[in-house]
């Protein structure tokens, strides 16, 4: 099937009972069991729920895997991943990182014996030089947040695998419908579903894709035994917003191009970071493992009282956290996704004071566009 049908299909299969064409929200915490040992498949909502059952097996399509598990928030799905490790093992992470991913691997699992090494990961050959006899695990962001440098996902496979290591993909910023990491040769898929396969800003979750069925046990007892499950009405959620996935990316994608085209003429902008652009320095890979180039900017003002201004001055967009919804949200990364990074860790990634970042959303882009001009256009 194509990927719009299996949006909008697999998983969501009408009602058995009922005939209902939408999945329903089994808001239950237990399940009546018929005698000792028989039950309908389901006895406690921690270990699984119809209505999580229903997006596992939806998004498991929509990333070309066998396995799927959603969990609480994509920073439970990643903590999920990493505790698939043992104290004295050690991962070799992208060195630009979601603030929040740096902070669960600096300040939470180090604690707890894991040693992590940072890399460029869009040069390989500094990969390798970090990788140890002890490392078992690779970990990238592709395009990385907020930067938007693509790590070439086939190549990290093969790096990996001539390591014995596994490749885990954060593949949120271009959602399954532009980027699929298993197919590149990826073991492991994580999603915040709070972003674009929600894309409706109105629930969290996080998930995890992969074809290995041993890890795929591990992870569902891990799922299991620590609770970071997603609840039912969330997951509901998921399942009514990855319906239009593929219209909303298609859209974010037109409405970004565009968006990015007009920052990269504006006079009071200094530089912008979009796959899509010609002057991107991985544009040729961008279009090689990706087929559309997404929602998400990043541009420099060159100061933070610049940066302010058009924070302070944008009216259609929204001053906020998060991404991947319909509607257009701008944020200040240093002091916001990225607050948890150390300052001269973000000065040398090139996430300055000056740095502002656009999720484009689904808007008429023309009023996009307006609003950032007369927004930029107060600079001096």
């Amino acid at each position: 099937m194509g990927f719009s049908t299996d949006a909008i299909h697999a998983g969501q299969e009408p009602d058995e009972s009922t005939g209902a064409i939408t999945v329903p929200i089994y808001q239950t915490s237990t399940f009546a069991q018929e005698e000792l040992g028989k039950n309908k498949g389901y006895e406690y909502a921690r270990t699984s729920n119809p209505t999580r059952s229903a997006l596992e097996r939806n998004l498991a399509s929509l990333e070309r895997g066998r396995f799927g598990l959603a969990f609480a928030s994509g920073m439970a799905a990643i903590n999920a991943v990493l505790t698939l490790l043992k104290s004295g093992d050690h991962v070799v992470a992208g060195h630009n990182l979601y603030g929040g991913t740096f902070r669960l691997f600096s300040r939470i699992m180090s604690n707890f014996g894991l040693n992590f090494s940072y890399a460029n990961t869009t040069k390989l050959e500094e990969v390798g030089n970090v990788i140890r006899p002890n490392t078992r695990l690779l970990y990238i962001e592709t395009p990385t947040n907020p930067i938007m440098e693509i790590t070439d996902i086939a190549a990290a496979a093969e790096l990996a695998h001539r390591h014995g290591i596994p490749l885990v993909v954060d593949n949120t910023f271009m959602s399954p419908y532009f980027q699929s990491p298993l197919d590149l040769g990826a073991d492991i898929i994580v999603h915040s579903t709070t972003k674009y396969l929600n894309g409706h800003s109105d629930g969290v979750g996080g998930a995890v894709i992969l074809n290995d069925a041993s890890l795929a046990d591990r992870l569902k007892f891990i799922q299991n035994a620590a609770g970071a499950v997603l609840g039912p009405m969330d997951s509901w959620l998921v399942l009514r917003g990855v319906k239009t996935l593929a219209v909303r990316m298609r859209q974010h994608n037109e409405n970004g191009m565009a968006v990015a085209e007009f920052l990269h003429q504006h006079p009071q902008v200094l530089r912008v970071y979009y796959p899509g652009l010609s002057s991107h320095p991985q544009f040729e890979l961008a279009k090689k493992q990706m087929t559309g180039f997404g929602g998400m900017i990043a541009f420099e003002t060159g100061s933070l009282a610049n940066a302010r201004t058009v924070l302070k001055s944008v009216r259609l967009c929204s001053l906020a956290e998060s991404l991947g919804g319909v509607e257009t949200l701008i944020s200040h990364p240093a002091s916001m996704t990225h607050a948890s990074v150390p300052p001269k860790e973000r000065e040398r990634l090139g996430i300055t004071d000056g740095l502002v970042r656009i999720s484009v959303g689904i808007e008429d882009v023309e009023d996009l566009i307006a609003d950032l001009r007369q927004a930029l256009d107060k600079l001096d």
